[in-house]
C-alpha cells in the first residue's frame, strides 16, 4: 500500500575565483600557454569500447542475436551463454532506443573496464530513457575490444530480462511486463491498472504520461533483485514506484513494480487502491522534489487512491484511530525517517494514515485545488529547508505551526 520513489541529490563544486585566476600573473599565463605541456591525448581504447558497445546495442534494436554477442569474448562461454538467455527474454519487449553510454574508461594493457549507463526506452510508454549503471570489463584481441563482464554498478540492480522471459500485456493506459506470471494474472494486473490512471487524472490536473508501465517478477526476492535492496524491507510492501523526483518531464521513466506475494494476498478493492496510490506518485514525479517532506507525497497518493471509494476515516487510519483512543495523538506530523521500510509495521502504518488526514484537511479546509498547489508549490522549492513553510504562507494562508494544531484538532475529530 505504499510506494518509495528514489530520489538523487546533487552537489556543485566550486570553482576558482576571477582573483585567484587573475592572481596567476605572467608567469602562470607562460606555463598555460605552453611550458607546462599539452594536455594527454585521449586513451583510442575508450573510442574502441564505445564502437563494440554501438554493435552490441544495434544488435538489441535490430534483433540481431549475432550482432549482439559479436561484442562478447568468444571465449567467455558462460557470458555468452547468459546473454543468448537475455537476447531471448527480450523478444516481446517493445523497444524504441537502446544504448550504452560510456563515462569512464580504465585500462591497464589489454584489460580496461568502463563504466556505463544502460539507456532505453518502451515504445509508446518512456519519454524519457531508463538509465541503469553497469560497470563492464573488456579484454582487447587483435586490435579490438570485447565484453567479457557485465554487471550492476554501484546504484545499479537486476534488470527484468535477466530474471527470465519477459512476458507482455498492454492494456488501455498500462503495458505490464512478467517473469514467470501467467498471462492471466498479468491481465489482471493491467486491468486494475486501467482503472488507476482515470482515477489519478481526476485528481492530478496537468502534464504526465497519463500511462503507466508496471513489472511483475516472480517473487519478492525477484522484486529485491530489480530495486537492489534486501528483500526484508518489502516483505509486506505491495509495490514500489522507480523514478527520479523533480524535473521538467525528461527525467528517467518511472516503473511500478509489484511485490506478486503481497499485491496477490490482497483483494481486488486493496488492488485498486494500491495500484492508484503509485500511478499518482508517476503522475506527480515532476511536481515532487527533495523539498517534499513524505507525509505529503504519501498522503496525497493515499488520498488519491481513496477520494472516490466511500470508506470512512476509520476503515482507512485504523492503527491511527486506535492510538488515539488511547490518547495517544501524535505532537507533529511524522519526519521522513517514519515512513522507512522494515521498521516497526503499526508505526509505519501510522506514518501514512497521519500523512493521508494532513491531506484530508488541507482538500476539505481549503479544496483540492489548493492541495494540488500546495503540493507543487513545496516540490518547487528544490530545498527542504523553509520549503513546507514557504508554501503553507504562500498557498495556505497559515504557518506550520497553525496548520499542526489544526491537524491535530482534525485527527481527534475523524478518529475520536
Amino acid at each position: 500500500m505504499a510506494g518509495r520513489r528514489r530520489s538523487a541529490a546533487e552537489r556543485e563544486r566550486g570553482h576558482p575565483t576571477r582573483r585567484g585566476v587573475l592572481g596567476l600573473g605572467l608567469s602562470g599565463l607562460l606555463l598555460a600557454s605552453g611550458c607546462s605541456g599539452a594536455p594527454p591525448a585521449p586513451d583510442p581504447a575508450t573510442a574502441a569500447v564505445r564502437r563494440t558497445l554501438d554493435g552490441r546495442a544495434a544488435g538489441v534494436l535490430d534483433r540481431d542475436e549475432n550482432a549482439y554477442l559479436a561484442a562478447l569474448d568468444p571465449a567467455a562461454t558462460r557470458l555468452r551463454a547468459s546473454a543468448r538467455a537475455e537476447f531471448t527474454n527480450l523478444a516481446d519487449v517493445p523497444l524504441s532506443s537502446w544504448a550504452y553510454r560510456v563515462t569512464a574508461v580504465e585500462r591497464s594493457g589489454s584489460h580496461a573496464t568502463a563504466q556505463v549507463e544502460l539507456r532505453y526506452r518502451i515504445a509508446g510508454y518512456d519519454s524519457a530513457p531508463v538509465s541503469t549503471p553497469r560497470e563492464m570489463t573488456l579484454t582487447e584481441h587483435t586490435g579490438r575490444w570485447y565484453v567479457t563482464g557485465d554487471r550492476p554498478a554501484e546504484g545499479g540492480a537486476q534488470q527484468l530480462w535477466q530474471q527470465g522471459r519477459v512476458r507482455v500485456v498492454r492494456g488501455t493506459h498500462s503495458l505490464v511486463l512478467g517473469v514467470g506470471q501467467t498471462t492471466t494474472r498479468l491481465r489482471a494486473v493491467a486491468a486494475t491498472a486501467d482503472l488507476a490512471v482515470p482515477a489519478v487524472d481526476d485528481a492530478w490536473k496537468g502534464a504526465w504520461a497519463h500511462r503507466v508501465v508496471l513489472l511483475v517478477p516472480a517473487s519478492l526476492s525477484a522484486m529485491a533483485e530489480l530495486l537492489g535492496a534486501p528483500e526484508d524491507g518489502y516483505r509486506g510492501i505491495a509495490a514500489v514506484t522507480t523514478g527520479e523526483t523533480g524535473g521538467s518531464g525528461a527525467s528517467p521513466a518511472d516503473r511500478v513494480i509489484v511485490n506478486p506475494a503481497a499485491y496477490g494476498a490482497l483483494g481486488d478493492f486493496g488492488q485498486r487502491v494500491v495500484l492508484t496510490h503509485e500511478t499518482t506518485h508517476v503522475a506527480t514525479r515532476t511536481a515532487t522534489s527533495s523539498a517534499t517532506p513524505t507525509w505529503l507525497s504519501e498522503g496525497f497518493a493515499d488520498r488519491v487512491a481513496y477520494r472516490s471509494t466511500g470508506r470512512t476515516a476509520a476503515q482507512i487510519a485504523p492503527e491511527l484511530q486506535r492510538a488515539v483512543r488511547r490518547g495517544e495523538v501524535p505532537a507533529a506530523l511524522p519526519d521522513n525517517d517514519a515512513f522507512s521500510f522494515g521498521g516497526d509495521a503499526d508505526a509505519l502504518a501510522r506514518a501514512y494514515e497521519s500523512g493521508w488526514l494532513a491531506c484530508e484537511l488541507i482538500a476539505g479546509h481549503w479544496g483540492e485545488k489548493r492541495l494540488t498547489a500546495f503540493y507543487r508549490a513545496v516540490g518547487a522549492g528544490r530545498q527542504p529547508d523553509g520549503a513546507v513553510e514557504k508554501a503553507m504562507n504562500d498557498v495556505l494562508s497559515t504557518t506550520p505551526e497553525d496548520f499542526t494544531v489544526r491537524w491535530r484538532a482534525y485527527v481527534r475529530k475523524r478518529l475520536g
